[in-house]
């Protein structure tokens, strides 16, 4: 906690009548206008003691910035186009809250607009937005090229999540999604379980493939053999969960537990595994990834890795917000956790 105190906001008292201008706020917190309208529009490097007398004095008068008037005025729109792919997804759901709740606090509005992991329907959205000249555009995943996404961030600044992209209008977040799955196999690993099956992501993600890679990397750190016919695709959704889970057990070959490559995943072949009375982690111990609500109430609770989504959706608009400034974006990502739950038995050996 700072040790700094806010200056004392002169004629704190909320105004009887009337509106309250931008010039009444410059002068209880003892600013000039444009510094205020600076911290309002995100263009202002001030002292923290400054920026604590401006907030003081907008919450004490009960300010209310008119957006119309600070676009004009600073030849913005003070929105930020947010490109994400199922808005009804939980993962993405946790993402955009942290999108809004950043971009709220600088008096920005999300324009949210989904691509449904289609090319051709991300390149749609992505052209709308910027015919709505929006004043950044925040890209959660999708199947983009890092080309097509450096040629938009030509035109408007750009935070990419899930890419490894920098540039002077362009920055990315992503987790490691490697060390990741890594994590979640070694945890199965040190349980005693050595016939691990796992279900992957969409084929075209980056992050799945990185998964899959960590869960190799694992078994090799461990000594232990990689079977490719314990390995079955899935796409990031329930039903891919139930549809992989019920291929596996239709093999026929032995294995103790499941690695699933994200928490809706793991849900859906926990789903499975009960249809076909397969004790969860009595039979097949089940971890999975994202710790997602649902996870944390499944039954039994899920063990899997936790990416704090909401975090990441709140650095993403916390770099916009940088970039915007003309700065260059100093914003990071918490590391992954392990989260053991209910969902893993330790084998007896």
């Amino acid at each position: 906690m700072s040790n700094t105190s806010p200056r004392r906001v002169r004629g704190s008292a909320t105004p009887a009548a009337g509106v309250v201008t931008l010039e009444m706020v410059a002068q209880a917190a003892g600013v000039s206008p444009s510094t205020v309208s600076r911290i309002l529009n995100g263009t202002a490097r001030v002292s923290q003691v400054k920026q604590q007398a401006v907030d003081a004095a907008i919450q004490s008068l009960g300010f209310r910035p008119n957006p119309v008037a600070r676009g004009l005025a600073g030849g913005r729109t003070l929105s930020i186009g947010v490109l994400t792919q199922t808005i009804s997804s939980p993962f993405y759901g946790e993402a955009l809250h942290g999108i809004e709740d950043r971009l709220d606090e600088a008096g920005y509005i999300p324009i949210f607009v989904s691509g449904h992991w289609q090319e051709a329907e991300e390149r749609k959205a992505l052209d709308a937005l910027m015919a709505r000249r929006v004043d950044g555009l925040i890209v959660l995943a999708g199947r983009l090229s890092n080309r097509a996404l450096q040629a938009g961030a030509g035109n408007v600044p750009m935070v990419v999540v899930g890419r490894q992209m920098q540039g002077p209008r362009v920055h990315g977040l992503c987790f490691d999604n490697r060390a990741g799955a890594a994590m979640a196999t070694q945890h199965l690993i040190d349980c005693g379980h050595a016939r691990i099956a796992y279900i992957g992501g969409e084929p075209d993600h980056a992050d799945a493939h990185e998964r899959l890679a960590g869960y190799r990397e694992a078994l090799d750190r461990a000594g232990l053999p990689f079977d490719p016919a314990l390995v079955t695709p899935g796409d990031y959704t329930e039903a891919g969960g139930l549809l992989a889970v019920n291929r596996l057990l239709d093999a026929r070959l032995p294995f103790t537990a499941i690695f699933a490559a994200n928490d809706q995943t793991a849900i859906g072949a926990a789903l499975g595994l009960y249809r076909r009375n397969v004790r969860v982690p009595d039979d097949v111990s089940l971890v999975g990834f994202d710790d997602l609500a649902p996870a944390r109430f499944a039954i039994p609770p899920l063990t899997t890795v936790r990416q704090p989504v909401y975090e990441m959706g709140f650095q993403a608009a916390a770099a916009m917000m940088a970039l915007l400034r003309g700065e260059t974006a100093q914003v990071s990502l918490p590391s992954l956790q392990l989260v053991p739950r209910e969902s893993v038995r330790r084998l007896q050996r």
